[in-house]
């Protein structure tokens, strides 16, 4: 059975859509209420999402001299909660949590941003010939299990000993916005697919014609979901892209697909995608409901919607 240790976060694009803050701070940076309440920088959660699901160690890549920028953000983050609040038990586990992640964290610059795909190829050194799970720096993930959604992946990837990207049936109006993905489900499983056909961000018409899957409820395709769990095999397979000066993943995975075993799982959770206009707002909203400040969060919504009404009057 296939062991993986390692994750890879992509945080090097500079977050236009959520612009001003982003000009000014990582937008990994912005603080948001996880599920246990406590209040954490975007890449924290993030990072907890792999170590919760059994990855030892994280590679961030990131835009030039923002490695030290987190290592000085993060360390400044733990040593005010251990001054000012050192007493206080939510104080000490999030300071805990930040020791944790500066301990088993690195960073490596993607010096130019030259895509998604050369993103990821500047972690292989740091993956050193090792299957990896790489998550994006901009995505936030809900399980509908006991089981994280990182978890359910890595434990298909360890199982059948291959390469295994994560999707979600997505209503056809919004597939414009995700890889999307086909291919044969795999016998006596469900919700596994060996993939066939990736297109990027296809049109609608495209879709029809090229990306149906059986299986799916009419007007729905399988998008990727944000994260995968890659063997090395794919390094090979970007820098043959990029050396033809390439930098996208999607090619790469392509490839993939025609080289080697690569499967697709219906993760059972919601992704969050926080670049999107009101991303931040959306996943507050789910992360609160679905966390220890469920009560507080529906009624904030409650009260925010009857002020809205009474404005309107």
């Amino acid at each position: 059975m296939m062991r993986i240790k390692k994750g890879v976060i992509t945080a090097a694009a500079r977050g236009q859509r959520l612009y001003p803050v982003a000009d000014t701070v990582q937008k990994a940076m912005l603080p948001v209420i996880d599920i246990d309440g406590l209040h954490k920088p975007v890449i924290q959660i993030i990072a907890e999402e792999a170590f919760a699901s059994g990855i030892e160690e994280i590679c961030v890549v990131c835009a030039p001299g923002d490695g030290e920028r987190y290592v000085s953000s993060f360390t400044s983050l733990r040593d005010n909660l251990l001054s000012s609040y050192n007493s206080i038990d939510w104080a000490k586990k999030q300071a805990e949590g930040i020791d944790y992640f500066l301990n088993h964290i690195q960073f490596v610059e993607q010096t130019e941003p030259l895509g998604y795909g050369h993103s990821v190829y500047c972690a292989r050194e740091f993956v050193n010939n090792e299957p990896f799970l790489l998550l994006l720096g901009d995505y936030l993930y809900i399980s509908a299990l006991q089981k994280r959604c990182a978890a359910q992946l890595l434990e298909l990837a360890a199982q059948e000993n291959c390469s295994v990207s994560a999707s979600n049936p997505t209503i056809e109006h919004q597939i414009g916005r995700y890889g999307t993905l086909t291919g044969k489900q795999v016998a006596n499983t469900s919700g596994i697919y060996e993939i066939e056909k990736i297109i990027e961000k296809p049109s609608l018409s495209l879709a029809e014609l090229e990306l149906s899957t059986p299986g799916l409820r009419v007007g729905y395709y399988l998008c990727f979901f944000g994260m995968h769990v890659f063997t090395p095999v794919i390094f090979d397979l970007l820098q043959k892209q990029i050396e033809n000066k390439n930098y996208l993943l999607t090619p790469a995975l392509q490839e993939l697909a025609s080289v080697d075993r690569y499967l697709s799982l219906e993760v059972k959770g919601k992704r969050y995608d926080l670049s999107r206009k009101n991303g931040l707002l959306r996943a507050q909203i789910a992360l609160g409901l679905a966390g220890e400040a469920h009560d507080e969060t529906l009624t904030t919504l409650v009260e925010a919607l009857a002020e809205a009404n009474e404005l309107k009057k």
